[in-house]
C-alpha cells in the first residue's frame, strides 16, 4: 500500500481553468457529486501509488517517499502530466491507468477469444475503465460474402462498426465521458470504398475515428497510376481491382469534407515494430499516435517543453533530468496498473511499452523567439524529439540495469538475436541496446492534460491567443499567458 503520509505543503501551480476541469472530471467525489479531495490531494494520490512500484525493486520507505515527492513536484509544477486515466484512477478501486489499447477482431461472431462479440465485451470493459480502443476490421469478410456455416450472407465490417459504435454510446469511460475508438480497414479490403464513405453522414459512427490501412503495394500502384488488387480476407483470393488514384482521391475528398478518413501507413509502421516476433501492427489507438499489437497497451505522459525556456534559452540539463524522471514514472505504471483483460496484462509486462511525449512546444517557440512555420522551428522540433528519444532511452537503460530488460528484449530489434533488426543486405539497423521498455516515446494530442498544465497542446501551434473554451460542460475564457505578459509589458493591457 502507498505510504500513509499527507501531501507536501507546496500547492499546485494551476490556473482556474485547470482547477475547474479537475473538479468536474478528475477529483474523487462523494455520493452527492461534491469533491472530497483537492487537486493537491489528487496529485499526491497519484504520486504515492506510482512511486510504490519501486518497493518491489528493493527501495526503502525513505526512498519511496523521496520518489513520491519528486513525482508530485513534476505534476504540480506543470512539468509533466500522465494521461487522464492515471490521474482519475490511481489509488481508486478501478486502478486502470492506461489510455491506449488495441483489440483484435476475428471473422467470427464468437470464438471465445477475439470474435466480434467477444471483442465487443472487451471494448466495453476498457471503455468503462477509462481507456480508448483501436480495431482493425480487415479480417472480417466483405459484405455479401457467403457464410458457409449458415449458408447466409455476411453483412461486412461496417455493419459491425455500427454495432461497436452503439455500444460505445452506452458506456461512459470511467463514468465520466464517452469512449473513443479507432476503426481501420486495409486499403485492399473489398469493402474499402464503403468504408471511406461511412462517415459522410455526420450522424453515423460518431464514436469512431477511421483510417485507411495504406500498404506499400497501394502506394506503388498510385505512383504508377495503376490498379491494385482487392483481397478476400478469409480465402486470401483476389476479388477485383481498383484504380489507386481514384481511391486516393476519394480519401482526400473525405478528409477535406469531414476530416476523415485518416491514413495509417501500415507497412511503414511495421518496419519500426520493436517486437515483430510477437505479431504485426494492424491498428492504432483512437487518436492515431500509437500503433499497437493486438491486446497491446500504452500508458502515455507528456513533458511541458515550454517550462524549460529560461530568459530566452532552453535549459537542456533540466529538460533531460525531467525526461528521466518521467520515464521512471511511466515504467512504474506498468507494475501498479490494474488491466481490464488478462491478455493485456500479460503482454504489457512482456514488452513494457511506454509513450513519453511533449506538450507546450508552441509555448517554447514563442519564448525562444522562433516562428512556428520556419526552418528554425522545424530544426528546434527535430532537436527536441531527438533529445527526448535519446534521454528517454538512457533512463530506460538505467532501469534495465537495475530491474532487468523487458522480457522479450532478446528477440526484439534492440536485442542480441542475430535474426533481428537487419536490413536487406544483412546489416544491423540499430546497435544492441538493453532497454526496460520496447518503446519509450510517442507524441499524443494532450487535450485535457495540456489544460491542466496550462500550456499549448502536443506539437501543435496555438489555436488562438484568446478564446472561449467549452470543456467539461463549462465555458471558460482561455487567454495565453505569454500574450498577457507581452501585452502588459507593452502597455496594451491592464487588469482594469
Amino acid at each position: 500500500m502507498p505510504l500513509p503520509t499527507p501531501p507536501p505543503a507546496s500547492p499546485a501551480s494551476l490556473s482556474q481553468n485547470a482547477r475547474t476541469v479537475l473538479e468536474k472530471r478528475y477529483l474523487v467525489k462523494d455520493k452527492s457529486g461534491k469533491p472530497t479531495e483537492t487537486p493537491e490531494d489528487m496529485f499526491w494520490r497519484v504520486a504515492t501509488v506510482v512511486a510504490e512500484a519501486d518497493r518491489r525493486y528493493g527501495h526503502s520507505d525513505a526512498e519511496i517517499q523521496a520518489t513520491a515527492n519528486t513525482f508530485y513536484e513534476l505534476m504540480t509544477q506543470r512539468r509533466f502530466e500522465p494521461n487522464s486515466p492515471t490521474l482519475m484512477n490511481a489509488g481508486r478501486p478501478l486502478g486502470q491507468l492506461s489510455a491506449c489499447f488495441v483489440l483484435p477482431v476475428d471473422d467470427a461472431l464468437s470464438n471465445g477469444h477475439a470474435g466480434i462479440y467477444d471483442t465487443l465485451r472487451s471494448m466495453a470493459l476498457i471503455h468503462q475503465s477509462g481507456g480508448g480502443t483501436g480495431f482493425s476490421f480487415s479480417r472480417i469478410r466483405a459484405k455479401g460474402s457467403m457464410v458457409r456455416s449458415t449458408t447466409g450472407v455476411a453483412s461486412g465490417p461496417i455493419s459491425f462498426m455500427n454495432l461497436y459504435d452503439a455500444s460505445t454510446d452506452a458506456v461512459k469511460q470511467g463514468g465520466t465521458r464517452r469512449g473513443a475508438n479507432m476503426g481501420i480497414l486495409r486499403v485492399d479490403h473489398p469493402d474499402i470504398l464503403d468504408f471511406i464513405a461511412c462517415k459522410e453522414d455526420l450522424t453515423k459512427v460518431v464514436n469512431f475515428n477511421i483510417s485507411v490501412g495504406v500498404t506499400d503495394v497501394f502506394m506503388r500502384a498510385l505512383e504508377a497510376n495503376a490498379e491494385y488488387d482487392l483481397v478476400d480476407p478469409v480465402s486470401k483470393k483476389v476479388t477485383g481491382q481498383l484504380k489507386a488514384a481514384e481511391v486516393w482521391d476519394k480519401m482526400i475528398t473525405g478528409a477535406w469534407r469531414t476530416g476523415e478518413p485518416g491514413v495509417f501507413f501500415i507497412d511503414e509502421a511495421n518496419r519500426y515494430n520493436p517486437v515483430p516476433h510477437l505479431g504485426d501492427y494492424e491498428a492504432t489507438n483512437p487518436c492515431g499516435e500509437q500503433p499497437l499489437l493486438p491486446y497491446d497497451v500504452c500508458n502515455l505522459g507528456s513533458v511541458n517543453v515550454g517550462y524549460y525556456v529560461e530568459n530566452g534559452e532552453m535549459n537542456w540539463t533540466a529538460f533531460a533530468a525531467d525526461i528521466h524522471r518521467s520515464t521512471h514514472f511511466l515504467d512504474n505504471i506498468i507494475d501498479v496498473n490494474k488491466y481490464p483483460l488478462p491478455e493485456i496484462d500479460a503482454l504489457s509486462k512482456r514488452i513494457r511499452r511506454i509513450g513519453l511525449g511533449v506538450m507546450g512546444f508552441a509555448d517554447a517557440l514563442i519564448r525562444l523567439g522562433i516562428a512556428y512555420d520556419t526552418p528554425e522551428g522545424v530544426a528546434f522540433g527535430k532537436r527536441v524529439m531527438e533529445f527526448l528519444d535519446v534521454e528517454g532511452k538512457k533512463e530506460s537503460e538505467r532501469l534495465a540495469k537495475q530491474r532487468g530488460a523487458f522480457p522479450e528484449w532478446s528477440q526484439s530489434i534492440w536485442g542480441p538475436d542475430e535474426t533481428c533488426a537487419r536490413d536487406a543486405e544483412g546489416n544491423r539497423i540499430r546497435p544492441m541496446q538493453m532497454l526496460r521498455n520496447c518503446n519509450v516515446t510517442t507524441v499524443a494530442p494532450t487535450g485535457t492534460i495540456s489544460i491542466i498544465a496550462g500550456c499549448s497542446s502536443g506539437l501543435e501551434p496555438l489555436f488562438a491567443v484568446a478564446f472561449m473554451r467549452n470543456q467539461a460542460g463549462v465555458m471558460m475564457p482561455d487567454v495565453n499567458e505569454d500574450f498577457v505578459a507581452i501585452a502588459k509589458s507593452e502597455g496594451w493591457y491592464s487588469e482594469a
